[in-house]
């Protein structure tokens, strides 16, 4: 009898573990096969079954979670990137305009000789009020990008306030916007920066800031923006929009960045461009309008030329951020994934062990 209940007891807690009906066969017990060969034919269409406890399936679920954001993440690594390429599509395109209108002005300069410095936009005054134009994102998940321009912004504004000179801003960005209004700095005016900037975007800014340096009310403008380094390195920078300078717009070179991809992994190719070759107008061209009115007007379409650059160069960075934000998180999400597989595997281990343990006992306490 004492038999009977422990081959019985056997039975029950074997079926959690085994799906061969070899298991079930015991030549030490014939007047049991029937009972052991019902049994193997019940559990061969049966699934495996594992015992777990409430922690390992709370790990499972949290390793689901995981691999779930890791998905997200490298999805908005690779939209990053499609959309580096098209910034870097927009800086190619406007590249055959920007050479022509430094070619056109290196050769009125000449032809002007020191008449050129007559002009309003290029005469140097003195400064007793600079406004600022600071471009920061619209969005955030990019890593230091716009703590970094936000942070070189407040800088150079105390930087010119300790020499007591007046500041006000032109932001463009909501990033920025958020952070020096809820700040109550001086602030001039407020703009978006898509993702995509036009020309539209950049006339606009560069009316604000001709009309604000024209009237008197700033005596020169800086524009603090993000350059474009390479796809895990970008600087913060500063520089003189307005008054301009007539030898650094005719002699200035350019650079071009082309985003590759090799071996499954980005990269960027910088290009060193020379300054264009200044337009030769020989001496006895009339013109139908006065050369200083050409310049006058050339000036303005050249800001908004730098702008356009600024802006579609500030983007570039802050996706290429991006792209190095989601890749850290999509190797993150890898590490905690493995890790957590790990604790599961321990977790469920643990649990076999102890449902073993209780058959062992329950076998031992029947003898």
């Amino acid at each position: 009898m004492k038999f009977l209940c422990f081959a019985a007891t056997a039975l029950a807690t074997t079926q959690a573990f085994t799906t061969g009906p070899a298991a079930f066969t015991s030549p030490a017990a014939p007047a049991l096969g029937n009972v052991f060969t019902d049994a193997g034919a019940a559990h061969r269409t049966r699934r495996a079954t594992i015992v777990m406890d409430g922690k390992a399936n709370a790990i499972r679920d949290r390793i689901s979670t995981v691999n779930n954001t890791k998905k997200i993440t490298s999805a908005m690594k690779l939209v990053a990137a499609a959309k580096v390429r098209r910034a870097q599509d927009s800086v190619l395109a406007t590249r055959p305009f920007s050479e022509t209108l430094q070619s056109v002005f290196g050769g009125l300069i000449q032809r002007l000789g020191g008449e050129a410095a007559d002009l309003p936009l290029l005469t140097q005054r003195e400064v007793n009020k600079v406004t600022l134009v600071v471009i920061t994102g619209d969005r955030g998940l990019c890593g230091g990008y716009n703590s970094f321009m936000i942070k070189k912004a407040e800088a150079r504004f105390k930087e010119l306030t300790a020499q007591d000179i007046e500041c006000d801003l032109i932001l463009i960005g909501k990033k920025g916007a958020t952070y020096f209004q809820r700040r109550e700095y001086p602030i001039r005016e407020v703009y978006d920066c898509s993702q995509n900037p036009n020309s539209k975007q950049a006339l606009a800014i560069s009316e604000e800031i001709i009309n604000s340096f024209l009237s008197g009310e700033t005596d020169a403008v800086e524009l603090l923006y993000t350059k474009f380094v390479s796809l895990i390195a970008s600087t913060p920078s500063v520089r003189t929009l307005v008054p301009f300078s007539a030898s650094e717009i005719s002699q200035k070179g350019d650079e071009v960045f082309q985003l590759t991809s090799s071996g499954g992994d980005f990269g960027v190719e910088r290009k060193e461009l020379e300054a264009a070759e200044p337009q030769d107008f020989p001496n006895d061209m009339i013109f139908e309008q006065d050369p200083l009115q050409i310049v006058n007007s050339i000036l303005p379409l050249y800001l908004n030329g730098q702008i356009l650059r600024t802006l579609q160069e500030s983007v570039a960075s802050e996706l290429a951020a991006r792209m190095q934000s989601m890749q850290s998180a999509s190797d993150n999400a890898s590490a905690l994934a493995k890790a957590l597989t790990q604790e599961y595997n321990r977790a469920r281990q643990s649990a076999v062990t102890q449902e073993i343990l209780e058959i062992v006992s329950g076998a031992a306490a029947l003898e």
